[in-house]
């Protein structure tokens, strides 16, 4: 009897862990198809190419393709944990969801945690030195002399990088166990270097998303349609086409002549302009009253309600961190997967913090691109090389990444970090946290009192003389620098 239940668990052990491998399986499937069209789309068709840099390029596309694949799935992986703790609270013991438990969710945590390393440290290397390798001088060249040499890079490139981990760990920490743990590269290394990329990612994000919280109502505004109050469509569409047709006249007059190639190309861009806002203005006149007099207002509202719950709840943690201890991000384990509930409103507040994870990511994208430094990477539809793909591809890891644990530590959710996620040192500094959440309640009310108060601080720059003050951010936020064709500035 003993033996037959022994060999019915193992039967069941194996059956469930073919099932989990499946799923998993089917999920990483769809979400590198998706990848794959999404990088498709943007990669510049110059790059294709034959022999061996097609080959090249065939496998930094693999590569790059399984690295978004992976930013994509720990994006998903928090709200999908959620989602699946509730529902396995509702329906506890349902037949139709036995394949959702604790087992599959820290299964897909420690997967997405492995990949998040294999990624970074492994492929995205390896894309970049192999798409700008050529093989040593004095070798035969081939795809064999771009590998050797690649792999010489990667191998030059890892001792270079625990070179810094070991003597950043040795001056930081002298104690006799921790010289010890230096040699322990599997337990010590790998988590402690993911450690400092994930801190760096929450900084990134500390950077970018109270920068993409408030550039989110501008790109909503560039999106939809916006109300005409006070405004005559059909003059500025007149006004508009004459000047197109007058800068058309000048360029054909001129495309014979022998004149500065400067100057045309200029004009030719100046033409351009004119045309997307003529485009852009037919949009607005052809949209219905539906769209321009109730969609807009209502996303701007939705927009400024969804920043205000964050910065709210963000300030509510900053007050559990002063008087509870359990608040920290590394402390105490909550119950396991279908046990209880991770929000004081059920299934709306879990609803309601995907929203804001969603959000939250979206705006840090947003943010992202839209600081200077980072304005480079800006992805171009066909026209995207792929080392540019790459570096978009490690952006947006990281920024995946790091996104749980910035949920968890603004207390966004109250789910504990599963698998290597959790393994932070840095997670149980209280005036670390403390400080990360000041930080961002601060800079993000900053950025949305200097988005709102734009056009107040320009009219009144403007009224007393020092319009060449202002800030230089201004233009870049408003609608369009150029004044509208009935001769008024017009900006949110």
């Amino acid at each position: 009897m003993e033996a037959q239940d022994e060999v019915s668990a193992r039967e069941q052990h194996f059956h469930s862990q073919v099932r989990e491998f499946t799923i998993c399986f089917l999920l990483f499937a769809a979400l590198y198809a998706v990848s794959y069209v999404v990088i498709t789309r943007y990669r510049r068709k110059s790059d294709e190419h034959e022999d061996e840099e097609a080959i090249v390029n065939r496998i930094s596309l693999s590569l790059s393709t399984f690295t978004l694949a992976v930013s994509a799935g720990a994006v998903l992986l928090l709200p999908f944990s959620i989602v699946s703790n509730e529902v396995l609270l509702s329906f506890p013991h349902s037949y139709y969801i036995q394949w959702l438990n604790g087992s599959l969710i820290h299964g897909l945590w420690n997967l997405a945690s492995l990949f998040s390393n294999l990624c970074l440290f492994v492929l995205m290397p390896f894309a970049f030195f192999f798409l700008e390798s050529e093989g040593f001088a004095g070798l035969k060249k081939g795809i064999r002399a771009r590998i050797l040499e690649t792999l010489v890079m990667l191998v030059l490139l890892a001792l270079l990088i625990l070179g810094m981990v070991w003597v950043a760990s040795a001056l930081v920490d002298r104690d006799a166990a921790s010289m010890e743990s230096l040699y322990d590269l599997w337990e010590f290394y790998l988590p402690y270097l993911y450690s400092c990329i994930s801190l760096m990612g929450c900084l990134l994000l500390l950077l970018c998303t109270p920068v993409g919280l408030s550039r989110m109502f501008t790109v909503m505004g560039q999106l939809l349609v916006k109300p005409a109050i006070l405004e005559d469509l059909d003059e500025q569409i007149y006004i508009i086409t004459l000047e197109e047709e007058a800068l058309q006249r000048r360029l054909n007059g001129r495309s014979s002549s022998a004149e500065h190639s400067a100057e045309p190309r200029e004009q030719e861009q100046e033409l351009e302009n004119v045309r997307a806002l003529k485009t852009k203005l037919e949009r607005r006149k052809k949209a219905s009253a539906w769209e321009r007099n109730l969609v807009y207002p209502a996303v701007m509202v939705l927009l400024l309600i969804v920043t205000s719950i964050s910065v709210l709840l963000v300030a509510c943690n900053i007050l559990r961190l002063l008087v509870d201890e359990t608040a920290m991000p590394k402390g105490t384990r909550g119950p396991g997967i279908g046990s209880a509930s991770l929000s004081a409103f059920g299934f709306v507040g879990a609803a309601l913090e995907i929203i804001l994870i969603f959000y939250l990511m979206v705006s840090s994208v947003v943010g992202f691109y839209s600081l200077r430094f980072f304005g480079d990477f800006l992805p171009k539809k066909d026209d995207t090389t792929m080392t540019k793909i790459i570096g978009n591809c490690v952006s947006l890891l990281v920024l995946s990444s790091a996104l749980p644990v910035m949920s968890r530590t603004l207390g966004i959710t109250r789910f504990d970090l599963l698998g290597d996620f959790g393994r932070f040192n840095w997670l149980g500094n209280f005036y670390i946290v403390l400080s990360y959440n000041l930080l961002f309640a601060v800079v993000t009310t900053l950025c949305l009192v200097r988005k709102f108060t734009s056009a107040v601080r320009e009219e009144l720059l403007k009224a007393l003389g020092l319009r060449k003050l202002r800030l230089p951010t201004a233009c870049r936020d408003a609608e369009t620098a150029r004044p509208s064709a009935n001769g008024h500035q017009k900006a949110l």
